[in-house]
């Protein structure tokens, strides 16, 4: 149960920190927790694939930060179609 509860503030941080570097208008709390854990993921895959891990709660805020912009890039960018 702790490491859901992690998990969740992680992905809304990360979320969060996505949504206001994209200069986007945000998807609300869950939307932004769900962008969160799914560039978690995502940031997670793509740098762990290239010998990147994270080290700490800072580092996982920052891959996870990283994955939901490439996240939120990726929608922007199928959504034009």
């Amino acid at each position: 149960m702790h490491g859901l509860i992690w998990f969740v503030l992680v992905g809304l941080v990360a979320g969060w920190l996505a949504g206001m570097l994209m200069k986007g208008g945000g998807y609300g709390v869950i939307g932004d927790i769900v962008v969160g854990i799914l560039g978690a993921v995502l940031g997670g895959f793509l740098f762990g694939s290239i010998g990147i891990g994270a080290n700490g709660f800072l580092g996982l805020i920052i891959i996870s930060t990283a994955g939901a912009v490439i996240l939120i890039f990726l929608l922007r960018l199928v959504k034009r179609l």
